[in-house]
């Protein structure tokens, strides 16, 4: 077996428990900016010792950073922590399952954003797969409630947090790769790591004063909260390690394609952790939105 199939595994798990975390303290301890800041301030120190340690055992210094890359990471790293947000307050209005998979709809919505921003176009097949992704956000946005058309399940408070935390998190996406590549620095991987540690500093600072200003206690209740944060945030550095090792080893197709067995365990975490109901409905939307999701990296 191929080492990029076991550590893409162990990626989605890492990301799985994380969420999981989230969803226990934005539930149990945590507001949602709470749970959403404690990602970041616990998994910030983790970030930042590996990255020297890795720049120490391979002999690198830090790149210059110019002005366009602190451009892009300024704004990848505002609109991860919006999806971030977004994603913990979903768990408050839908099951664990379905806010997961709302939040996979990034990858659909990243082809979008590229459009937009880069100018770059999708073949037939990928605007097929496009269409069968709506189909599923379709099934899903069905409220678990009687409800009156489906213009409303498309526009109720569930959906629109869904689609928001995709389009952002497709929006940080696309901006951190802007970022990577304005680094003089041939191995992707520390290009990845100066990016995540100058994202992550930066993530904290602006959460920080966001809950100083508007949640006055939220952080010491975040530091409260340190016994199962510190795990989250272990979580977080675990999982975005091993996507950076796998995206090494193998093309991003093959391995965003492996990572949504998230789906799958996001369905399992649901039913035996949460003892949440899923619904007919739900696991026909799951399916459709992780077919079309699947289809699409693989025809790009």
């Amino acid at each position: 077996m191929s080492l990029w199939i076991p550590v893409t595994l162990a990626a989605a798990v890492f990301q799985t428990i994380r969420f999981m975390l989230q969803k226990h303290l934005s539930t149990a301890q945590l507001s949602a900016a709470g749970a959403t800041f404690a990602r970041f301030a616990y998994a910030a120190p983790l970030v930042l010792v590996s990255l020297a340690v890795y720049l120490g055992a391979t002999g690198q210094a830090l790149p210059p950073l110019p002005p366009a890359f602190w451009a892009y990471a300024a704004v990848g790293g505002v609109a991860q922590v919006v999806a971030t947000f977004c994603v913990v307050l979903l768990f408050k209005q839908r099951n664990f399952a379905v806010g997961i998979t709302f939040k996979k709809t990034e990858v659909i919505l990243a082809v979008l954003v590229g459009i937009v921003v880069l100018g770059e176009g999708v073949s037939l097949a990928g605007f097929g797969a496009i269409l069968l992704g709506l189909a599923g956000v379709l099934l899903l946005s069905k409220t678990p409630a009687v409800s009156q058309s489906w213009w409303r399940d498309l526009t109720n408070r569930a959906t629109g947090l869904g689609l928001a935390s995709g389009l952002f998190f497709a929006v940080s996406g696309v901006t951190y790769r802007g970022a990577t590549l304005q680094l003089a620095l041939e191995d992707p991987v520390a290009r990845a790591g100066v990016t995540l540690a100058v994202v992550v500093c930066w993530q904290v600072l602006i959460m920080s004063v966001w809950l100083a200003l508007r949640e006055p206690g939220e952080i010491t209740a975040v530091w409260r909260a340190r016994r199962v944060a510190v795990w989250m945030g272990a979580m977080s550095m675990g999982g975005s390690l091993c996507w950076f090792i796998a995206f090494a080893l193998q093309t991003a197709a093959y391995v965003k394609a492996l990572g949504q067995v998230e789906l799958i365990l996001s369905l399992m975490a649901s039913v035996f952790v949460f003892r949440e109901k899923i619904t007919p409905r739900e696991v026909a939307g799951m399916g459709l939105l992780g077919a079309s999701i699947v289809g699409l990296v693989l025809v790009l």
